[in-house]
């Protein structure tokens, strides 16, 4: 328990950021999952223009230290090797 008025302020402004950062995670996910569908769906052009709305979802929330950079790279570059892998 938070002790002082700075610590009880502290408390208050982590668990505002908790809760938007646990927003932001599952939007992301949410585009994610969109992709993996049409990926999984067999659909090429779908599968793109999914990963083309979700490629600046991603971007957006690593910039904002939600995902850490490299994993958010990591991300986009599995579901573009997916992608590829299903015109091929």
């Amino acid at each position: 328990m938070a002790n002082s008025k700075q610590a009880r302020k502290r408390a208050r402004q982590a668990e505002g950021r908790r809760v938007l950062k646990a927003s932001q995670r599952a939007m992301v996910r949410t585009y994610v999952k969109r992709v993996i569908k049409a990926i999984n769906g067999g659909d090429h052009a779908t599968a793109m223009a999914e990963f083309q709305k979700a490629q600046p979802v991603i971007d957006r929330i690593a910039d904002k230290d939600v995902l850490s950079k490299k994993k958010a790279a990591r991300l986009k570059s599995r579901l573009n090797k997916r992608i590829k892998a299903l015109a091929a």
